[in-house]
């Protein structure tokens, strides 16, 4: 063992085992039972690159190394080694993780360390050049889920546009996709590009964000063509037919493995008059409006944390419960399920109600609202993707940098 990695390992006992004197708390890491190290703990791989460096970290709540014993989040890790880390940089839900899809988000500082924080989901979306002044390096380090409409990955794409623009170079810490195992959905039109879809890519792309980041500079999508200096710290005993758990909700209204599988088909509800349980202890796993009425399942949505407002507040929702699917049903289809969107859609009493403005921005084309409402089938509806999935799948293939499931 070289010296670096013996420095690494005193400096990473030091700041995950407690002095009190007593033991320290067992917490079970999904990550560490899978076998898989994220990149972000794989520091013997960039803190050599940090050395002497003004530091700014792209994080949020999801940004978690450590051991079965205790886990610390990497602003905490790297501040314990010496690292001078200078500014946070926080995506949609804040540094903590806690604010409402679409809440704006402020800047500010952390109460734990005097760092400011820098927001990029409320009066900017992309860094600044005052932003970055100072900065030597910039670091991404956010569980992403895996969906276009899924906004972390477009925040890493304006925070690697203005790197590109202020020649600072980027390093992403990779970490696993739980849903990279399939790539399904109509492929984003750009005429419909918005925040919740910014690349031609379906739905569910099947790539971890150190891959995406790969693509969006190989591909040229950054504004005017730039190029961000890119490095990617991968992943270890991962590939893409692993289903892995995820270590933190990657949003407040993911808070287990079923509402994360369930996301890509779902997420299309938030552009209809159906609630996806916003202000239930099940979102993303239930499905209702209140005039669905000849239905068992109901639900009432409440103002809580992370959906202070949610659609229907206080009134009965009639509809489907699927929080009982088990990983084995995501991990035998392995695809998008349209048939709840095509039924709801059917048995809503004033069609014409049904979808909003927002529907084609997360679909990513009118075509697929056309078709729905045309009657046609979940099989026909899928037919008529294959053509762009499989020329975006040859696409997908050059930046690979895991075994792609079969």
């Amino acid at each position: 063992m070289n010296s670096v990695k013996i420095f690494l390992l005193l400096q990473w006992c030091a700041g995950c085992i407690s002095c009190s004197g007593t033991s320290p708390e067992v917490k079970e890491n999904p990550s560490a039972v899978q076998g898989v190290v994220a990149g972000a703990e794989r520091f013997d791989q960039y803190l050599e690159k940090l050395k002497g460096k003004n530091v700014g970290l792209m994080v949020n709540q999801t940004s978690l190394v450590g051991t079965p014993y205790k886990e610390t989040h990497l602003v905490d890790s790297l501040l314990k080694l010496n690292v001078a880390v200078k500014k946070i940089f926080t995506p949609e839900h804040g540094f903590r993780g806690t604010a409402d899809a679409g809440e704006k988000i402020k800047s500010g500082v952390d109460d734990k360390t005097g760092l400011a924080i820098i927001s990029l989901y409320g009066s900017k979306k992309k860094p600044a050049e005052e932003d970055l002044s100072g900065m030597d390096v910039m670091i991404f380090d956010i569980q992403d889920v895996g969906a276009r409409f899924y906004t972390y990955i477009s925040t890493m794409h304006y925070m690697m546009e203005a790197c590109a623009e202020n020649k600072i170079p980027l390093i992403i810490l990779d970490r696993p996709n739980p849903n990279g195992f399939y790539v399904d959905g109509p492929v984003l039109d750009t005429a419909f590009r918005s925040f919740v879809g910014m690349h031609p890519v379906p739905i569910v792309h099947g790539m971890t964000v150190g891959e995406y980041a790969k693509m969006i500079n190989g591909e040229k999508w950054l504004n005017g063509g730039v190029q961000c200096e890119l490095t990617v710290i991968p992943c270890l005993n991962y590939d893409h037919s692993t289903l892995y758990k995820v270590r933190a909700k990657p949003s407040p209204n993911l808070p287990n493995m079923t509402a994360i599988y369930l996301y890509p088909s779902l997420c299309l509800f938030e552009g209809t008059a159906v609630s996806l349980g916003r202000g239930t202890d099940k979102p993303f796993q239930i499905i209702g409006y209140p005039e669905f009425q000849n239905q068992v399942f109901a639900f009432t949505p409440q103002s809580v944390e992370g959906a202070k407002e949610p659609p229907y507040k206080g009134i009965a929702c009639y509809g489907v419960d699927l929080s009982n699917l088990q990983r084995d049903y995501f991990r035998q289809r392995k695809s998008l399920n349209l048939e709840w969107l095509i039924e709801f859609y059917q048995k809503y009493p004033a069609r014409e109600k049904f979808f909003t403005l927002f529907f084609e921005k997360l679909a990513g084309t009118d075509e697929l609202r056309e078709q729905i409402e045309e009657g046609k089938t979940e099989e026909q509806i899928r037919y008529s993707w294959q053509p762009a999935l499989e020329k975006f799948k040859m696409v997908r293939r050059k930046y690979l940098l895991y075994k792609d499931f079969e």
